[in-house]
């Protein structure tokens, strides 16, 4: 893998010198591409010191996709669309649900038991085995959405491919995303965590210990938690007005480890992944 992330860096690199025609560069940044949307490779996955690593070539990758392909017309059934990007088939090959009105990108991954309501997961994405993508529900591109997790109606999980080295939204495990709730701009939200409906989780939303009204951090929510929308006021030379927040109603990890019920200690704004 390391050849083919030099190749694609070599092509970034001359990008503005490459034909649409250049059968060889596009033969490798399809092979990047397969890769995504195989499950092989991630646009990002978490270090071992719980931080997020990000795989800039393959966002160049998709970069010198976009930029290398021609609008054509896709048939899929009796619908038909113009892009650049086909969509994805064979998944019930894969163990797939898509119902009728869901389509995901070629270059995003699905794994296998995933549920695809009239849905959208663009290129880069990548969602966990038995996760529910719900009606209307968006997976932005490079987004990281984890196992068993549920994306209620209407969530919107936002996209990032510019700057290259731009920090994607990480979703964990186990997860239950509200309905109509937001999470973007490189949020994170923990494994196990309840985020209820109508929330907006972005990269500087501050996050509330609401039993004490210690800001913990900003756009991560630890694990194993439960939060909801609230604000709080904050004054400014108009005036006072009310800023958005993510209140933890329950802000300590939680193990549901042979059915008990434990509180491990209070969360902290790091570590909580590993």
């Amino acid at each position: 893998m390391s050849g083919l992330r030099a190749q694609i860096q070599e092509l970034w690199d001359r990008r503005e010198s490459l034909s649409v025609d250049d059968s060889d560069a596009n033969a490798v940044i399809h092979d990047a591409i397969g890769l995504l949307d195989t499950g092989e490779a991630r646009v990002a996955e978490l270090g071992d010191d719980g931080g997020v690593v990000v795989n800039e070539w393959l966002k160049l990758a998709i970069l010198l996709l976009f930029r290398q392909s021609q609008m054509s017309t896709i048939r899929m059934g009796p619908f038909e669309y113009a892009d650049k990007i086909p969509l994805k088939t064979d998944f019930a090959a894969r163990g797939v649900r898509v119902v009728p009105g869901a389509s995901a990108r070629w270059g995003s991954f699905q794994g296998s038991g995933v549920i695809m309501m009239p849905s959208f997961i663009n290129i880069g994405a990548y969602v966990g085995e038995n996760t529910m993508v719900d009606t209307w529900a968006t997976v932005g591109s490079c987004a990281q959405v984890g196992r068993n997790v549920h994306l209620s109606g209407g969530v919107g999980i936002g996209g990032v491919l510019e700057p290259p080295n731009a920090v994607p939204v990480v979703i964990g495990d186990d997860c239950l995303i509200g309905s109509r709730c937001i999470v973007a701009e490189g949020a994170r939200v923990g494994d196990g965590v309840v985020l209820g409906a109508g929330a907006i989780l972005t990269g500087s939303i501050p996050v509330i210990d609401a039993a004490t009204g210690e800001e913990l951090c900003r756009g991560e929510v630890p694990a194993w938690c439960v939060a909801v929308q609230a604000t709080r006021p904050r004054r400014f030379e108009g005036g006072e007005f009310a800023e958005f927040l993510a209140g933890l109603v329950f802000a300590h990890y939680i193990s549901y480890r042979l059915g008990e019920f434990f509180l491990l200690g209070k969360a902290e704004c790091s570590g909580y992944y590993q």
